[in-house]
């Protein structure tokens, strides 16, 4: 559009002459500096309210839990221990944070390194207890006259019920609101072992469906497939041969062990096998297109989410249309995002069935689609899950993005 209005534009600026442009110029400037006032004056007062004492430990305090939560993600692992126990010793205001469990010390943050022994073991009592213990001067003592540690407060980490971890802050004396301090901050480690294990019981999930799905090739689709390569195997020999070198590279691609990601020109291969199953079988009544942009075939997709979504389509758009079915698969590139999808012009479903079927309310003959949408949500955000376009007698669309740089993505 603004190619269009430039040469109205610019002619207009010309007629007014220079002193036109004069006070243009004079308006750009005034209205520049009035909006550099705005700015100015917002970000005072956004620095003013964070650079009060309650607005800076508000902030110190979200930012040490949300940096502490990223290393958490995956369980409390030795690793991780020790990254958390870095933004929570500052939090709690000690000399030294530990962390431990049945295995042992985990991590060890902050001075006085020579009671890692002494903390070791104290461990089994609280895991056994699932209680808070405070250690006094009596029980915390070392032979270093430089070490200001006098007192040690320990807290049991409970998950699903079960004292997993102890969390321990050593410091120079305590007081009852760092005991509530050091129990509230087990609780969290507490809550962030539930997510990840929610996790990680989610991703077994997904990847028993993965398998349940790639193990899922239709009988009625092996029936077909081989039926119309026995229809080649007097009239056109050398096509039955490459219909069967496609078959069993179609089911030895569904039934290899890869990552949750693959590149996206291997899946499109993939689905290039399937398609030329499928055509010897449809014939003519069979059109399919393929749109696909050379710069996202390196992008990486969830392995095995675009072939039930294909399948869907000739399921629904050739088998169930009365003359010529067609499809359209297509790749865009969307800059810092890649999006799929794949159309058809079959008979179409009532959007609420397919919400239902989204929602793993209703299995139906949409082979796959709740799974892809599950694991694309997973592996990228909630934002990247399937968008179906569709109404009955109007064809379908399935599309879905998937980000060309993601933390998981090689």
């Amino acid at each position: 559009m603004t190619t269009h209005l430039l040469p109205t534009v610019v002619p207009l600026i010309d007629q007014a002459g220079t002193e036109g442009r004069a006070w243009t110029v004079v308006i750009v400037l005034v209205a520049a500096a009035a909006l550099l006032l705005v700015i100015v004056a917002t970000v005072l007062r956004v620095r003013s309210r964070i650079a009060s004492p309650e607005g800076t430990a508000t902030y110190r305090t979200l930012h040490a839990a949300s940096t502490a939560a990223r290393h958490l993600r995956d369980g409390l692992t030795p690793e991780a221990a020790e990254r958390a126990a870095r933004d929570l010793r500052p939090l709690l205001g000690v000399e030294a944070v530990a962390m431990g469990d049945a295995g042992g010390v985990l991590a060890w943050e902050g001075s006085a390194e020579h009671h890692r022994g002494a903390f070791a073991e104290h461990v089994p009592t609280v895991l056994a207890g699932g209680r808070t213990v405070r250690l006094d001067d009596r029980k915390v003592s070392c032979d270093d006259p430089d070490c200001l540690i006098r007192a040690a407060i320990l807290a049991p980490v409970v998950s699903d019920n079960r004292v997993v971890a102890v969390l321990a802050s050593y410091h120079r004396g305590s007081t009852s609101d760092l005991v509530h301090a050091t129990e509230a901050v087990a609780d969290w480690i507490a809550t962030q072992i539930d997510i990840a294990e929610l996790g990680r019981e989610r991703g077994r999930v997904m990847e028993a469906e993965l398998r349940a799905l790639r193990a899922q090739i239709s009988p009625h689709f092996i029936y077909n497939s081989l039926a119309a390569i026995a229809s080649f195997v007097r009239t056109d020999p050398e096509r039955a041969r490459d219909l069967i070198l496609e078959f069993a590279d179609f089911t030895r691609y569904s039934f290899r062990s890869t990552g949750p990601l693959v590149p996206l020109a291997d899946e499109l291969v993939n689905i290039e096998r399937y398609l030329a199953l499928e055509e010897a079988r449809f014939g003519d009544r069979m059109s399919v297109s393929l749109r696909v942009a050379p710069e996202v075939l390196g992008v990486r997709v969830p392995s095995f989410a675009i072939q039930p979504l294909v399948e869907n389509a000739v399921q629904h758009g050739i088998e169930a249309a009365t003359g010529v079915g067609s499809i359209l698969i297509e790749a865009y590139d969307l800059g810092t995002e890649a999006e799929i999808a794949i159309e058809d012009d079959g008979a179409g479903a009532e959007p609420e069935r397919i919400r239902a079927v989204l929602a793993g309310d209703e299995g139906g003959d949409h082979i796959g689609m709740a799974n892809v949408d599950a694991r694309l949500r997973q592996t990228f955000g909630d934002e990247y899950g399937l968008v179906v376009e569709t109404a009955v007698g109007a064809g379908t669309r399935v599309s879905f993005r998937v980000p060309k740089y993601h933390p998981g993505v090689e």
